[in-house]
């Protein structure tokens, strides 16, 4: 979907809605230069539009016990609708899947998992993604470390 006219004011809201999805609409309109009134106008139609999809709460996967991630890179061994549909309707139910991007390329999945430890990642690989019908390959990588993980997306392209 296309922004639906953004100007620079809704850019700014954006922006800081972003960083701080808590902050109150008294101070995110002080600091848009707005009324309380046209600030919370111009948010609810950002909601509407679908612009603003939704709001969380970003939790330290370490600190609720979900120590490893990993990247898996999945590919299907058929890929008609039935197969994709049968695939993506398992990755739903599946808790330790935070995230599962169909991509080009050799592998036709990213599955992004969070899960306990290894012995909790072997559970999930095993019964879980090796049973799944239709899945022929699998591909790994555990994360080190996370250098960077951008919570917001880049506006600057729309000013």
């Amino acid at each position: 979907m296309d922004s639906p006219g953004l100007d620079r004011t809704d850019l700014a809201l954006l922006a800081i809605l972003q960083r701080e999805g808590r902050i109150s609409n008294a101070e995110l309109a002080e600091r848009v230069s707005l009324s309380a009134s046209a600030c919370l106008r111009r948010v609810q139609r950002l909601e509407q539009a679908g612009v603003l999809a939704g709001y969380s709460a970003v939790l330290d996967p370490a600190r609720v016990g979900l120590g490893l991630q990993a990247f898996v890179r999945v590919q299907l061994s058929r890929h008609d609708a039935e197969a994709i549909a049968g695939f993506t309707q398992r990755v739903n139910d599946w808790d330790e899947v935070i995230a599962c991007h169909a991509l080009t390329g050799d592998m036709d999945y990213l599955l992004h998992v969070a899960v306990q430890d290894l012995e909790h990642f072997s559970r999930f690989l095993l019964d879980h993604l090796l049973n799944a019908t239709g899945v022929a390959d699998v591909n790994s990588s555990f994360v080190l470390r996370t250098v960077k993980q951008a919570r917001a997306l880049p506006l600057t392209h729309l000013a």
